[in-house]
This record gives C-alpha cells, sequence and structure tokens, in this order.
C-alpha cells in the first residue's frame, strides 16, 4: 500500500469515528442544549458524511484493485465537501456559528466528487 492510501485510509477511519461520535452527541445530549430543528440539521450533516465517508471507502477499495489517475481528486473532493457541508452544519448547530455560503459550496464539492467518480470510471485503463 502507497503512502498516500494509508493516509487517506486513516482519514476515512477518523470520518467514520466522527460521524459516530457527533451522531451519538445529537441522539443523546444536543436536544437538551437546542431545538429539534437544530438537532435535524446536525442528522443531516452526519447522514451526508456517512454516505460520503462509504463512498471513499469503496473508491479506496477499487484503488487497491485498479488505481486510476482521478481516484484522488475524488476523495479530496469528498474529503472537502464533508469538511465544508457537514462541518459547517455541525457548526451552526453545535456552537452556534453562522458560516453562511460554506454549507453549499460543501454541497458542490460533494457534486463535483460525485462527477469526478464518474468521469474516473468512464476514463479508466
Amino acid at each position: 500500500m502507497q503512502r498516500a492510501d494509508k493516509t487517506w485510509w486513516c482519514l476515512v477511519a477518523l470520518s467514520g469515528a466522527l460521524m459516530v461520535i457527533v451522531g451519538a452527541y445529537a441522539a443523546h445530549g444536543l436536544a437538551s442544549r437546542t431545538s429539534a430543528a437544530m438537532v435535524d440539521i446536525v442528522e443531516t450533516g452526519v447522514r451526508y458524511q456517512a454516505w460520503h465517508t462509504l463512498a471513499m471507502l469503496a473508491v479506496l477499495a477499487w484503488r487497491n484493485h485498479s488505481p486510476q489517475r482521478g481516484q484522488h481528486i475524488v476523495l479530496a473532493l469528498w474529503a472537502l465537501g464533508i469538511t465544508a457541508f457537514s462541518g459547517s452544519l455541525y457548526l451552526m448547530a453545535i456552537v452556534g456559528l453562522g458560516v453562511g455560503i460554506v454549507t453549499p459550496i460543501g454541497g458542490l464539492l460533494l457534486t463535483a466528487g460525485w462527477l469526478g467518480l464518474a468521469a474516473t470510471a468512464l476514463f479508466s485503463r
């Protein structure tokens, strides 16, 4: 396994751990501190983080079997998208920090990752 792939595996593992921690906090501790709407916002962030963390695992498994040029770009777009989209939702609901345009930019990064995945698959060797 290449060093860069080990780094990606570690980042994906940390994303998985973070989503469990934040999801558990939303389910068991956040409701007493904020409104149901804010809990729903955190749950949306966790859901998007979960799906994209699983997708990153799939790309890493694919990369292990058949390395392709675009795979790292897809992983980077999804990592940035999770950070911007889910992270901004967490900051808004848990900390009360309004981050404005960051959430939709995160959504665009997640979408770009999916389009990058399509392009990578289309042009793979």
